[in-house]
């Protein structure tokens, strides 16, 4: 199992909700200290999802940023990038033949029995969700809430991430839960300032990740 990028907080992009173009908001997020990335743009078409992958690339390895792609391994492969992100229910060990040896993939879980079915030598990662409900997908559902999450993080064999109406103000919530990380997309794509919205991400997380004094 390959370690996750640190810190833990892995940007998905969504050009739809996005203020300013792509590559603006991901230099801002990346100067800011985010390090894990991935491009969510299902809608282009494959040789446009590597030309958008290979005009982020260049600017991701400036900052030490592992880029990945959501979607299909073999057009991360196509555009060099550090791994994949499966949608729920993928076959990871497809993934894993495509991508070199010591790439990131990760998968989308929505509950424990989906977690519990997660092979430690296949998946790097898990993203579960939603947390809580979120403007990014309105209606999409039930939000799992902390006890859903811990229950996911109880039958998982690999690391769990929250996505889904994260926000500084509900990271204590799910960093107690167990989780160890976080995912964002639409607050940091539709922040006035994407920079500072990473910022207070990771400040939020530093301070509810902190082990609690005895």
């Amino acid at each position: 199992m390959t370690a996750l990028p640190g810190p833990p907080l892995l940007l998905v992009t969504d050009r739809r909700q996005a203020v300013a173009p792509l590559p603006t908001i991901l230099k801002l997020a990346f100067a800011a200290g985010c390090r894990f990335a991935s491009i969510r743009e299902k809608d282009l078409s494959n040789p446009e999802q590597v030309a958008l992958a290979k005009e982020i690339f260049p600017l991701a390895r400036r900052f030490g940023v592992s880029l990945l792609l959501h979607g299909d391994p073999e057009i991360a492969d196509a555009a060099g990038l550090a791994g994949v992100h499966l949608p729920a229910g993928s076959d990871p060990a497809i993934a894993r033949s495509i991508l070199r040896e010591g790439a990131l993939i990760g998968i989308s879980v929505h509950g424990p029995a989906e977690a519990a079915r997660l092979d430690s030598g296949l998946v790097d990662y898990a993203v579960a969700g939603p947390a809580f409900e979120t403007a990014s997908k309105p209606g999409y559902g039930p939000a799992l809430g902390p006890a859903g999450l811990a229950a996911i993080v109880a039958a998982s064999r690999v690391p769990v991430l929250a996505i889904g109406g994260i926000s500084a103000k509900t990271i204590p919530a799910v960093a107690a839960a167990g989780v160890a990380g976080i995912a964002v997309m639409g607050g940091v794509m539709r922040a006035a300032d994407p920079g500072a919205e990473i910022r207070g991400l990771l400040s939020a997380w530093d301070a509810a990740a902190q082990p609690r004094p005895r």
